[in-house]
């Protein structure tokens, strides 16, 4: 059976380019866009350099992910400010997950990263086309920040070797690095730590002090310039290590692995990460959304991150996202279209066509030291204090994901911590309170107090639910139910204020219609209040509302309580006559 060429047409139609959809361009806003892209361009050098080395690739492959996959994320992302290129999370799970598979490094690790980075874009295109955006909500602001502090920790531990001089074996993990580094702590360079600590204590400054300078560069020259110093009148030369020359220049085509049993091996890893790196750029997008009014479409950015990273494994490139420092750096540099991200890649390959031969000089002590003042600031504090003083539920989610990063495989921490927020939200909404309330005689349904039922009048039950009647809510509240006749048993008559109710699936309104029968039997009955029309037409569709009673089901505005209690007094008429 074939799709209708409408409903084809629109399911392709987010693989059109998103320029029309930009602001106005004139000759102020290409200004303005020129200005933000030098500087994003400029920003790039150290970090893609940085990035690359956390992920175990060779450094010009973090450049040249910051290059073409940059262009196509602009081009059909939906966000006039995201710029995509490496991160600090995604490298470090590309590293975390991939070393155990081959020496970083290496030819074999560089060919199955690139196919890592063809299954991520082809499950985030996917994705888009689907119109499955809303998958990342299921990754809670709290595991990103459980997750992103555990990255933190690990991108340090992964520099410790080369800021301190000492010998730990590639790929060591969190305890390897602790006690190698406990073992040779008496044959610590000095020359080397004295060149990280410069360069640490250079960026701390300059960002403390010229927030709007480029941190990154500042601490990279005075690092650069105090190994040069200790080279040529302390002794050192030969003893500080430099990254070597950078094989710059356009990116040059490459072959991912698409051997099955690399396809099969990676799957699992590429979806972990695809997620992350979604969670990533439409988060970032909205919240500078949030600062410029513009609506983010969620689908429309899985397509466009899903064809930036398709195009970087094709074109030299490693798994990207969108980056929160250098959207920051764009929105407030004053970039107002898309054209800015696309000047910072071009920017970035004219700067290193022209500075590429510097780049052998750049000490590695001091690109140790760049990780480290990445590391540090990718710990949110401010962040994880409110989560542990907001929630204790949160906060264990926020240290099982934490935990997760550290001791296990990233992806399966990344599946941790959504599993975990999933199950606490079943549980939350599995469990909705029902609340007594005690009506006044007039004034329903506005105030209330704890009035007993007046002498002589049939005791009547008013109770509040908020939340949705569902499969797993509905023992929960079948047992909530029959507590009000364990309390007291001449309650039989029950008012349900459904206002708060806004689904009710199959299960639910067969628990309404059993809930109904046995008040029945019982000598007293069930009544609901201000049922919404979605939840009405469930009831009217399954049955339940003939079991309730159509007189049963109250519209809103009607003074309930007294229309009620005229009905029982009328009936206790009947029955005493």
């Amino acid at each position: 059976m074939s799709l209708p060429l409408s409903t084809l047409s629109a399911w392709l139609r987010p693989l059109r380019p998103t320029w029309r959809q930009w602001p106005a361009i004139d000759r102020g806003t290409l200004r303005a866009d020129v200005v933000a892209g030098l500087t994003g361009g400029l920003i790039l050098v150290p970090q893609g350099v940085a990035f690359a080395t956390i992920a175990g690739m060779p450094p010009e492959y973090g450049l040249y992910a910051a290059m073409l996959p940059a262009i196509v994320a602009a081009l059909w992302g939906s966000s006039w400010h995201l710029v995509s290129g490496p991160t600090t999370a995604i490298s470090i799970v590309v590293y975390a997950t991939m070393a155990p598979l081959a020496p970083p490094g290496s030819d074999t690790y560089v060919s199955m990263v690139l196919t890592l980075t063809l299954l991520i874009g082809l499950f985030q295109l996917a994705l888009g086309l689907l119109r499955l955006g809303t998958l990342v909500n299921f990754v809670s602001h709290t595991v990103v920040v459980g997750f992103t502090a555990g990255a933190a920790v690990l991108i340090a531990a992964s520099q410790v070797k080369n800021f301190f001089g000492i010998d730990v074996p590639r790929g060591a993990s969190l305890r390897e690095v602790v006690q190698s580094f406990a073992a040779q702590i008496t044959a610590i360079d000095p020359w080397a730590v004295a060149v990280g600590a410069t360069t640490v204590l250079a960026s701390l400054a300059c960002r403390r002090w010229r927030p709007r300078w480029p941190h990154m560069i500042v601490g990279l020259l005075a690092g650069s310039l105090c190994a040069a110093a200790l080279e040529a009148w302390a002794g050192a030369a030969g003893r500080i290590a430099h990254i070597g020359a950078l094989a710059i220049g356009l990116p040059p085509l490459s072959a991912p692995d698409l051997r099955a049993e690399t396809l099969y091996q990676l799957t699992p890893i590429a979806i972990a990460v695809a997620l992350l790196a979604l969670t990533e750029a439409v988060s970032i997008s909205r919240a500078i959304a949030l600062r410029t009014h513009q609506r983010i479409d969620g689908n429309q950015e899985f397509v466009g991150q899903g064809l930036s990273n398709i195009a970087g494994a094709f074109f030299s490139g490693y798994a990207s996202s969108g980056s929160f420092n250098r959207s920051g750096l764009n929105h407030d540099a004053g970039a107002r279209t898309p054209l800015a991200a696309i000047f910072s890649a071009l920017f970035l390959l004219v700067i290193m066509l022209f500075l590429a031969p510097l780049a052998a000089w750049l000490p590695v002590p001091a690109m140790a030291g760049v990780l480290f003042v990445v590391a540090w600031g990718l710990f949110d504090l401010r962040q994880m204090r409110e989560i542990v003083h907001a929630s204790r539920q949160e906060a264990g989610v926020l240290l099982a994901t934490l935990g997760a990063t550290l001791t296990l495989d990233l992806e399966f921490a990344i599946y941790i911590g959504v599993l975990l927020s999933l199950m606490l939200y079943l549980n939350r909404t599995s469990r909705p309170p029902l609340l007594a309330m005690h009506p006044r005689e007039t004034g329903w349904p506005h105030s209330f107090n704890a009035d007993p039922a007046p002498p002589g009048r049939v005791p009547l039950v008013v109770v509040r639910l908020n939340g949705s009647i569902f499969f797993g809510a509905v023992n929960h509240l079948a047992e909530s139910l029959q507590a009000i006749d364990e309390a007291d048993p001449e309650a039989r008559h029950v008012l349900l204020l459904a206002g708060g109710i806004n689904f009710v699936d199959l299960a639910g309104a067969h628990l309404l219609e059993s809930e109904a029968r046995r008040r029945r039997a019982i000598g007293g009955a069930l009544y609901l209040y201000n049922v919404k029309p979605e939840v009405r037409e469930m009831l009217r569709r399954t049955g339940a509302e003939d079991t309730i009673g159509t007189a049963n089901l109250l519209p809103p505005g009607q003074d309930a309580v007294a229309t009620i209690r005229a009905r029982l007094d009328a009936s206790r008429e009947v029955d005493a006559g």
